[in-house]
């Protein structure tokens, strides 16, 4: 094996130039491979620590690195307390045209309806909000398109919250880019939330899975005055709460403590579902089983 070889595979295993090179002096450039590895254990030579050919770091069973929390169980509410890319909170995309027609009584374009949605998430923890608005709405208000707190959009687009869609006029007339296919795309590609009462038949005929994607992922709202309102139960009394909606780590849900309709009468024994108070740590058997 050459010098220049020989070197090269040394320096893979870690080992520094200068050993390599001072070993080579003493050996001779034609030492064998393994004389030249021997030379350096004894000689007390050590690999180097270099982080592109470092391993992965061995941990006992059962346990966790102290110095890498992204390994350890962390109870959800930290991680939802972090933020930032790991947080197990969902990305949130708010329709603002919708949400603040919703808030103006479908009157007024009301940006405080706005405000109202990206306060009540930012107080549950999620770091990524987006709110889509037309370009135009930037314009003076006039009797057919009233706008109520324009500068709410401002300070929103200071934020980074806020991103205006595109329009423009041709020849004395408005042309609006489809703000609906930003709203969803976006939310789509960062597997988010999307905030608003609008279904979006359109754009589910146009590609099944964005059609999957808003019947999963759409958020429904109310206000009630300045109180913005989700539901709990955002797919129906059978699907997840509204935290597990919102969460990237949904917990199992509680288990069921409704009272069983037969009450001492039930024979169903361990195979009941409902709840027994008379016997809560007894393991019942059926009557047949008995028998």
């Amino acid at each position: 094996m050459e010098r220049s070889s020989k070197m090269e595979f040394f320096q893979k295993l870690g080992y520094g130039r200068e050993d390599v090179v001072r070993v080579l002096g003493k050996l001779g450039e034609d030492a064998l491979v393994n004389d030249v590895l021997r030379e350096l254990i004894q000689t007390g030579s050590r690999p180097g620590a270099h982080e592109s050919s470092a391993g992965p770091l061995l941990v006992p069973r059962g346990s966790c690195g102290p110095l890498d929390p992204a390994h350890c169980g962390l109870p959800a509410e930290l991680e939802d307390d972090r933020g930032g890319p790991a947080s197990s909170l969902r990305p949130i995309v708010i329709d603002g045209s919708n949400v603040a027609m919703s808030h103006g009584n479908k009157e007024a374009f009301s940006c405080r309806g706005i405000q109202l949605a990206v306060d009540w998430f930012r107080d549950r923890g999620h770091t990524y909000i987006k709110v889509f608005v037309p370009s135009w709405r930037k314009d003076p208000p006039r009797s057919d398109t009233p706008i109520r707190e324009q500068h709410v959009l401002e300070e929103l687009e200071r934020q980074a919250v806020l991103v205006y869609t595109p329009s423009r006029k041709v020849n004395g007339k408005r042309v609006v880019c489809y703000d609906d296919r930003y709203i969803v795309k976006v939310a789509y590609e960062q597997d988010g939330v999307i905030v608003s009462n609008d279904n979006y038949r359109d754009l589910q005929s146009e590609n099944p899975e964005w059609k999957w994607f808003i019947e999963q992922r759409l958020l429904m709202f109310s206000f009630v005055n300045d109180r913005f309102m989700p539901p709990d139960d955002p797919l129906g009394r059978r699907g997840p709460t509204l935290s597990n909606f919102l969460s990237r780590k949904p917990r199992p849900p509680e288990p069921s403590w409704q009272h069983c309709p037969y009450g001492k009468k039930c024979t169903y024994g361990v195979k009941c579902k409902f709840y027994h108070p008379e016997r809560p740590h007894l393991a019942q058997l059926a009557v047949a089983d008995e028998l």
